[in-house]
């Protein structure tokens, strides 16, 4: 009997998924005689069992395509919405498994996916994962689907408001995806030659990323480029934070628990969109006009690039020669140019951040960017 495997996309879509569907499909029926099954929108259509037929023409002509043709939803089976509550629907996910006398489920996503992976492994499901997120995020591997699209993209953003920038000499602000590293807003900052690059691993300074705006205005250059991570946080939100901390402690160690809350809801609105306040104090301090690009969904969308779709082929193969020999419950990963695989156990639940000694941050120093730090 040949081996039945079902396949599914979670979270947010990127560049390549659809190459990773086209891979796993044509390698399971051309090399390794499977049966795939589809699920629609992530594990929502696992729970629901609502399947996508990836037999036949369904593959062709998708390589190229941005988003995914099985669409994607962020729930994950522990914890989905059911009529305003957040329910444990792990047991359906399992039912429509067994259903379809599936051999294994491979789960192509980001790090909810991950977990939500491993929750299913430790009931009994054989699972593989393969990563994706453009912000490059998810542990054990170098590279994820997705993130030199969304880098090329954040570059060529970049490069454009570099012309605007100069002619109409001021400071412009762009705001990249990452709410726990910055790989894509340095990377691309770099690329594109960014004057401040600010990250969610280094807390920074205003007043220092002022100076050297200033600095750079009296070397007769008369505006400058920051691209910032959406998580970027200034020292002061760093400080709050820990006072939050602290608060909360206070609280319950018995102290007026209406009084703290007032206290932390009026020091939080303060550094409320931390963007926008950065390019306001950075109007006051430089006198120079600020503008902000928030450049969000436009770097999951369009074509992807062609380093992604020959990662996505090679993750997306590799996960149907790991299922063809019934190695399960690890997640593809990319490394030193090749595939290999690593127990899911070591990436649920973990971010992979940027080193502090990382040579893209020695570089970008040496350069001369600021860091803000």
């Amino acid at each position: 009997m040949p081996l039945k495997i079902g396949l599914l996309t979670a979270g947010s879509d990127c560049p390549g998924i659809n190459a990773a569907i086209r891979g796993f499909g044509k390698a399971a029926a051309n090399t390794y005689d499977m049966q795939v099954v589809g699920f629609t929108d992530g594990f929502e259509g696992l729970v629901r069992d609502e399947t996508f037929d990836l037999s036949g023409s369904a593959l062709s002509g998708i390589l190229t395509a941005g988003g995914t043709i099985l669409g994607t939803s962020r729930a994950v089976p522990q914890a989905m919405s059911l009529e305003g509550k957040v329910v444990d629907r792990t047991d359906e996910a399992i039912a429509t498994y067994k259903k379809h006398n599936l051999d294994g489920l491979v789960c192509i996503g980001g790090k909810e996916t991950q977990t939500a992976a491993l929750h299913l492994t430790r009931q009994g499901l054989h699972v593989i994962t393969i990563p994706k997120a453009p912000d490059n995020d998810i542990p054990e591997t170098e590279m994820t689907i997705g993130f030199d699209t969304a880098r090329e993209i954040a570059t060529e953003a970049m490069d454009r408001l570099h012309t605007t920038a100069n002619a109409n000499h001021r400071i412009i602000i762009v705001e990249l995806i990452g709410m726990h590293a910055g790989w894509l807003t340095l990377s691309a900052g770099i690329a594109s030659g960014a004057d401040v690059i600010l990250i969610p691993e280094i807390p920074y300074d205003t007043d220092k990323i002022a100076q050297a705006i200033l600095s750079r205005n009296q070397s007769g250059k008369n505006f400058s480029i920051i691209a910032i991570a959406e998580n970027a946080r200034s020292k002061e939100l760093v400080a709050f934070l820990e006072r939050s901390r602290k608060m909360k402690t206070l609280m319950n160690a018995g102290f007026d628990n209406e009084e703290v809350e007032a206290q932390m809801e009026k020091v939080k609105k303060q550094y409320t969109n931390e963007t926008m306040l950065l390019g306001s104090r950075l109007e006051e301090a430089t006198k120079l006009t600020s503008r902000i690009t928030i450049l969000g969904y436009l770097l999951r969308g369009g074509t992807p690039s062609a380093f992604d779709r020959i990662l996505a082929t090679q993750m997306a193969e590799y996960s149907a020669e790991l299922a063809s020999q019934g190695k399960f419950g690890v997640m593809v990963r990319y490394c030193n140019n090749t595939v290999a695989d690593v127990p899911l156990e070591k990436v649920a639940g973990l971010t992979k951040t940027i080193p502090p000694d990382h040579r893209w941050i020695t570089a970008a120093r040496q350069v001369g960017t600021c860091l803000g730090d």
